[in-house]
């Protein structure tokens, strides 16, 4: 069994071509390297071994097989595990999963046993179609506990049914370089910091001499990086169509944008900075970005690429006063029962064992952040050669509330594009705080009302 063992990979080589997108918020501007072979994007490709004699066959789909190093621990743990079970991987490629999936699906070729859905939008899209299987009566029948979700299975309901269940999880934190604090001799982040907290500790940092700038924080250009805040009190969503509560958090950003607190967005946008160029240049104290962004640190500090924000840590988001420390952000990749599958029980074993603590034992050990976290995976995250030594970083891959980016909704991508072109009207000063979130008030009150 593979569980709690420790595998001696780099992070960033475990996650290379693991999807790590950063929610329908915005584009993922860290990829996954192209697929091997092209007709893998369109076809279909399954090279595995032949069952033995008196097994029956899985065929789970997915994509970047060759480039995801967790799928063959998952299934050599489960094969081990069930030894009358051939786990048979079939890659869709990446592109155009969610499409390609959604077409198979509802043609009468597709044997799938269990799939990988990629993204809220293409899982509501699936639900719609009628193509997955209600997972509620299996969840009831072996006593799941949804709790080690943190708060993600409830927002992925539709019509109070649950369709997938999480596996992986990226989520938001903030990145800090100690040497930044320790020039300034400014004690360092904490886990449980108010927004007013990180404010503060923002404008302590901050040197607006010319030619020896420092930015006690740095905001990606993404809407998320600032609309998302306004969600961590889990009583507002980004969906419900009014926006009054972003106000506080434009404020702060706005503010500290004035006073040299952090970079300027509509340079940020017209220079296309990336937000690792931004924290590798060594003058950003602190900078909000998903746990995606670990490998890309762990790889280019061990390259000798970044030098000058080797000495990084990262703390739990901040969080408005009364809210719990841990609340945050969180983009997820799930399993799902296709309706057509031959045999429903089979496919619900696999996905228990791979969404639970085994499963997720096993995406740990190949530094891939899942979406349950105890005290145990979180050790084995932390252990990777190159992750920060200190106890807050390691506290810091511990949540309380997670929070979906963009939640279910039939009319998400009608809603996204409204919320970034109000978010850049706001950044860049063609529109006021209060003109802005008018604006997205009226407009995102019309779609759903159609």
């Amino acid at each position: 069994m593979m569980k709690k063992r420790i595998v001696s990979l780099s992070l960033v080589a475990a996650m290379t071509g693991s999807l790590v997108a950063c929610g329908s918020s915005q584009t993922a501007e860290t990829t996954a390297a192209p697929a091997v072979n092209g007709a893998a994007e369109t076809t279909a490709a399954a090279e595995t071994a032949a069952p033995a004699e008196g097994q029956k066959v899985l065929k789970w789909a997915m994509w970047d097989k060759d480039l995801t190093v967790y799928y063959q621990p998952i299934v050599d743990a489960y094969e081990a595990a069930n030894p009358d079970v051939k786990v048979e991987l079939v890659d869709l490629g990446s592109s155009d999963y969610q499409t390609v999936l959604a077409t198979q699906l509802t043609g009468s070729g597709s044997d799938f046993d269990v799939v990988t859905v990629k993204d809220v939008p293409g899982y509501t899209t699936l639900v719609n179609k009628g193509v997955l299987e209600p997972l509620d009566e299996y969840i009831a029948k072996d006593g799941v506990d949804l709790a080690a979700f943190k708060g993600l299975t409830d927002q992925i309901k539709i019509d109070d049914k649950l369709y997938e269940l999480p596996f992986r999880s990226d989520f938001w934190v903030m990145f800090y370089n100690k040497d930044i604090f320790d020039a300034a001799g400014v004690s360092y982040p904490t886990n449980d910091m108010t927004f007013e907290d990180y404010d503060a500790l923002a404008r302590s940092l901050t040197n607006t001499e010319p030619g020896q700038e420092v930015y006690g924080a740095h905001y990606h250009t993404w809407r998320s990086a600032i609309q998302l805040f306004g969600i961590l009190d889990g009583k507002n969503s980004i969906i419900d169509g009014t926006y009054d509560f972003l106000k506080p958090y434009y404020d702060m950003m706005l503010a500290q944008q004035e006073d040299g607190v952090c970079q300027d967005y509509a340079t940020l946008k017209t220079s296309n900075l990336h937000y690792s160029g931004a924290f590798s240049q060594g003058n950003v104290a602190m900078m909000n970005m998903g746990t995606w962004f670990i490998s890309t640190l762990i790889e280019k500090v061990k390259s000798g690429e970044y030098t000058d924000c080797a000495n990084w840590g990262m703390v739990k988001y901040p969080h408005a006063e009364g809210v719990e420390p841990g609340s945050t952000l969180a983009t997820i990749t799930a399993l799902a029962i296709p309706t057509t599958a031959e045999d429903k029980e089979m496919s619900w074993d696999f996905i228990k064992f791979v969404c639970g603590e085994e499963g997720a034992d096993i995406l740990a050990s190949t530094g891939t952040i899942p979406a349950i976290m105890t005290d145990d995976i979180a050790n084995m995250v932390a252990s990777i050669e190159g992750f920060p030594v200190d106890e807050t970083s390691k506290d810091a891959l511990q949540t309380a509330n997670l929070y979906l980016e963009m939640p279910v909704s039939n009319k998400s991508s009608e809603m996204e594009i409204v919320l970034n072109e109000a978010h850049d009207n706001i950044m860049t000063g063609n529109m006021t705080i209060d003109e802005g979130i008018a604006d997205m008030n009226e407009k995102i009150g019309a779609i759903l009302a159609q």
